[in-house]
């Protein structure tokens, strides 16, 4: 047993974690652009039109995926930048820094298909809801991470900077997802829990596949950006001029 978790520890080398995950990003990209069609296909064309909200309901196969991800990448960046933090690990800063564009992305894509669903549904493009209101301040918490990322020549520096910031952060995380419960808002409550699902088979598998969908272009488009951080940041040392030759 000691002997396999020395084996797994030696990948938190930045060197050995860059051949690694040149092996794995690709396995994960080609899940990821079957799962989208198999799971777009379901959701467009075999799910069935909802009762009440009609055809305009399908934005949902996109929103809540983009939405889930946007909350649990802020948290794993978060624990990536903390672990960083308090064991000084180079590999823990650049998968934060890795993580945050994308994480920004599926929470723009998620006010972006929000307010597409709730123009016809509400009336109106955008509501000082709770729930959207407190997953903007997620946008902009990604946005502030990047700047200050960016902002800082030291690339040491920036990760311990980040990190703090990400993990004051992180206390927005419970307010997106409880603020349903917690207060009076428009948006609707979750449609999947651990009591079950309160929406047909077809429209619940076509959730599921691009929530899955949504998670293995995340770590795809991960690795393959934490392998240019590595190459930018070590490109000063022997194996990466060696790597690149």
């Amino acid at each position: 047993m000691k002997t396999r978790v020395i084996h797994w520890f030696k990948f938190a080398s930045p060197q050995n974690f860059y051949y690694l995950a040149g092996r794995m990003w690709p396995w994960f990209a080609a899940f990821a652009a079957v799962l989208t069609l198999v799971g777009l296909w379901i959701s467009f064309f075999v799910a069935p039109i909802d009762a009440q909200q009609g055809q305009g309901y399908r934005i949902i196969f996109v929103h809540v995926p983009a939405s889930q991800m946007s909350m649990f990448i802020y948290l794993v960046m978060a624990g990536w930048a903390g672990f960083g933090l308090a064991f000084n690990t180079r590999l823990s800063g650049m998968m934060a820094s890795a993580l945050a564009p994308t994480g920004a992305l599926f929470a723009f894509l998620s006010l972006v298909t929000g307010a597409f669903w709730g123009k016809p549904m509400w009336g109106a493009w955008w509501v000082w809801d709770a729930r959207l209101t407190s997953e903007l301040i997620l946008l902009f918490l990604y946005l502030g991470f990047l700047a200050l990322q960016s902002s800082i020549d030291d690339p040491r520096r920036a990760d311990k900077a980040c990190a703090v910031l990400a993990l004051v952060g992180a206390v927005n995380v419970p307010i997106i997802y409880f603020s349903v419960k917690w207060w009076n808002t428009l948006h609707q409550g979750a449609s999947v829990s651990m009591k079950g699902a309160s929406m047909a088979t077809p429209m619940l598998a076509g959730m599921l596949i691009m929530v899955l969908a949504f998670w293995m272009y995340t770590i795809a488009i991960a690795l393959v950006r934490v392998r240019n951080i590595i190459l930018e940041r070590e490109r000063h040392t022997d194996w990466v001029k060696h790597a690149v030759a």
